[in-house]
């Protein structure tokens, strides 16, 4: 699988990278041997980049990922964790986690929000002792909506040092809304930022941010492809979801008549909304989570195919006489 680097670092991230949330029992139970099948399977097929969080089913993600990379060359794989969440113990816990935080496991801890100075360091620690490994090559600071200032101000000088002292190497933002990324590129001196669904063959809004990025000589890193299920099949249905809730109407058609398009060319709409991002020169990699081998392997194919010059022309078309969703 094709490499490529992040921003001015000298890290380099396959094309392809393995979203860790589903094996930390997103939404539902997966247990050990899928994961562990889902992470070994991505490695054969090519994948050198994983990507995962304490979020993800309260550690159970770093946990897991770090079995399944265990006894890998270190040098050989990159590794993302973020900070921004600091994992507590629950004082009053229901048994479950999937109501209030969407993951199937105990709620024995809960996510205390922290992007003191402090906070990161201890995240970090606490993600390297779940992962078992050393270090960490990315950072990103996770999904801070109401605290760009502080993040400003005291998340990102935490993390700048810790990369001036060689304990990570590259340092991001991961976020849905792609104008407070945009902020941090002008503002601050980051590698990458991750934007989630918002370049998506479906949603293209973040156009701006990746502009600005390609200017700055910052890495995007694209999440969320399929846009939560509404264009990961061959043919939309109308109980998919977009960004995890049921699609509208309107958005149900558009991505039916981009799965005609595709049609047209004998591509499936999945194996277009997985390479789309990359289109962007800015794009370094496309995250996509993987839950089982069986995703594994339909990732790494998709990610692999051929899709003709004039299908692109056709969905960039299309794109222009309405452009996703702000």
């Amino acid at each position: 699988m094709n490499a490529n680097r992040i921003g001015r670092t000298d890290v380099t991230v396959s094309t392809l990278g393995f979203g860790a949330a589903p094996i930390g029992n997103l939404f539902k139970t997966v247990s050990d041997d899928e994961a562990a099948g889902a992470i070994a399977t991505a490695w054969e097929r090519g994948v050198r980049y994983f990507d995962t969080a304490p979020h993800y089913g309260l550690g159970l993600s770093e946990v897991r990922l770090g079995r399944g990379l265990a006894g890998k060359d270190r040098s050989e794989f990159v590794i993302s964790t973020k900070v921004g969440r600091l994992l507590t113990i629950n004082p009053s816990p229901t048994g479950s986690d999937l109501e209030s935080g969407g993951f199937a496991v105990r709620d024995d801890l809960l996510r205390t929000l922290d992007y003191s100075g402090d906070g990161v360091k201890r995240s970090i620690e606490e993600s390297l002792t779940r992962l078992g490994m050393d270090y960490v090559d990315i950072v990103y600071v996770h999904d801070p909506d109401d605290y760009a200032d502080q993040v400003i101000a005291e998340t990102f000088p935490a993390l700048l040092a810790l990369r001036e002292q060689g304990v990570i190497k590259a340092v991001g933002a991961g976020m849905n809304f792609w104008a407070p990324l945009l902020r941090f590129v002008e503002q601050c001196d980051i590698d990458l930022v991750m934007v989630a669904g918002r370049w998506t063959l479906l949603d293209r809004s973040a156009r701006p941010l990746l502009d600005g990025c390609l200017e700055r000589h910052v890495a995007v890193v694209a999440a969320a492809p399929f846009n939560s299920g509404v264009l990961a099949h061959a043919r939309p249905r109308p109980d998919d979801h977009f960004d995890y809730e049921t699609v509208s109407a309107e958005l149900f058609e558009r991505a039916t008549v981009l799965a005609d398009l595709c049609a047209r060319y004998d591509v499936e709409l999945p194996i277009a909304a997985i390479q789309f991002p990359l289109r962007h020169e800015s794009v370094a990699t496309v995250v996509a989570g993987i839950r089982n081998e069986a995703q594994a392997r339909t990732s790494t194919a998709w990610m692999e195919a051929d899709i003709p010059d004039a299908l692109w022309e056709e969905l960039d078309n299309f794109a222009e006489n309405g452009e996703g969703t702000e």
